[in-house]
């Protein structure tokens, strides 16, 4: 990591963009962006980086905030990221992850970026079901083709649910749990990946060290999943309250997959650090491609206690 001199992480003021910042700000220079700048003025002081105004969705908004900065890495992490908002507002949503990944890609090669990472999710994996979805797999396809066309190279990853991020659930249950101790699932027996932002901020740090075998690809790494109504029972029995099902919302679907089936052929194991992990290439098959599709219904589930260490140590963000 040390060849990256000044990181770039555009929706930085997150919560991801925030820990990751953390995590390299003693390797490198990390500058941040976001566009409200409420929430710029907290990153700030959160994380000690420095921190632009910037829309990823205006092109010259990027150009001005690349050329100031003259990033040798761009991390992507800018994205509209609630499925059922993203249903009801798909332009929005393809402003900012469709349009607003190309803007980055564009002006990363414009001013000699060396390397951009985006950062993607298991509903980009097919079959997509939401705008959300085609808009993150769109954001995968324009990276991982553009690699082997220009000096600046690309790569993504892609993970589950980010525990406590901002769209994950936890915080939402959090909010209703303090307002009436009832937590409201709109399907407890959907089936979800579930990452802690550590884990999230490691994978991104492979990717970082190991780019050179990664470029033009999506890597992503072994991750448990949880029955919804199992994260719900911990929940009540370690936190308290009570649990219900409501209506669905736009965009749901029962399960994730992070490796779906028309990607196996394209799709090896890799292991870092002693943790497998995937590798896809949309451009060739590989040898020993993967066998069987990776599910949050066939990947190993998260015990009681995992469940319990996620709920009862939420990351703090101050």
């Amino acid at each position: 990591m040390s060849k990256y001199e000044r990181v770039l992480i555009t929706g930085g003021t997150g919560f991801l963009g925030k820990h990751l910042a953390i995590a390299l700000n003693e390797k490198a220079e990390v500058v941040l962006t976001g566009r409200n700048n409420k929430q710029n003025f907290k990153a700030k002081s959160v994380t000690g980086c420095e921190v632009m105004p910037m829309d990823v969705s205006n092109i010259e908004s990027v150009r001005d905030c690349v050329a100031e900065v003259n990033p040798d890495l761009i991390i992507h992490a800018a994205a509209t990221k609630f499925v059922d908002l993203s249903e009801v507002m798909p332009m929005e949503c393809i402003d900012v992850n469709v349009l607003g990944s190309q803007n980055v890609a564009r002006v990363a090669i414009d001013k000699g970026v060396k390397s951009v990472i985006g950062i993607s999710t298991d509903k980009a994996a097919p079959p997509i079901r939401n705008i959300y979805g085609m808009s993150k797999a769109t954001m995968e396809r324009i990276f991982c083709s553009l690699d082997a066309k220009t000096d600046t190279s690309f790569a993504c990853v892609r993970y589950g649910n980010v525990a406590w991020s901002t769209g994950s659930v936890l915080p939402i249950w959090k909010k209703m749990y303090d307002v009436n101790g009832m937590l409201r699932s709109t399907g407890p027996d959907m089936t979800r990946f579930f990452f802690t932002v550590d884990e999230a901020v490691q994978l991104i740090l492979t990717a970082m060290e190991n780019l050179n075998d990664i470029r033009g690809k999506i890597l992503s790494r072994n991750m448990k999943s949880s029955l919804i109504r199992n994260i719900l029972d911990v929940w009540v029995k370690e936190i308290g309250g009570k649990w219900e099902t409501m209506e669905g919302r736009p965009g749901d679907r029962l399960y994730e997959c992070l490796i779906g089936e028309l990607e196996l052929e394209y799709t090896r194991e890799v292991i870092y650090k002693n943790i497998k992990h995937y590798l896809i290439s949309f451009n060739s098959k590989v040898e020993n491609p993967l066998k069987a599709v990776i599910s949050s219904d066939n990947a190993e589930r998260l015990t009681d206690d995992e469940i319990k260490s996620i709920l009862m140590n939420a990351p703090t963000e101050d």
